[in-house]
């Protein structure tokens, strides 16, 4: 679990799943449109099935809410993708 130090109270910073579907067309477009763009997910891993051909690309990051993580994508890109909270769990 993410926290940040707040005076003396920790705060939770929720976790999101960026999921952008795409064309074949669109695949360069969608990775060009970072280029100049100011995103904290520039030059990170991102997992997606573009070279398998399924055109989808998922990013994890953080953020205090659903808008507030769509604004780190390009606007191109934001328009075609949703913004899911998750949070970590352990599998039994």
């Amino acid at each position: 679990m993410s926290v940040r130090a707040r005076g003396s109270r920790l705060v939770v910073v929720p976790h999101f799943l960026l999921h952008n579907r795409h064309t074949a067309g669109d695949c360069g477009v969608v990775f060009a449109a970072f280029r100049g763009f100011p995103s904290p997910l520039r030059h990170t891993p991102a997992l997606a099935t573009c070279r398998s051909g399924g055109h989808e690309v998922w990013w994890r990051t953080t953020a205090t809410d659903e808008p507030a993580a769509l604004r780190q994508l390009p606007h191109y890109v934001a328009t075609a993708t949703t913004a899911t909270r998750v949070e970590r769990v352990d599998t039994p």
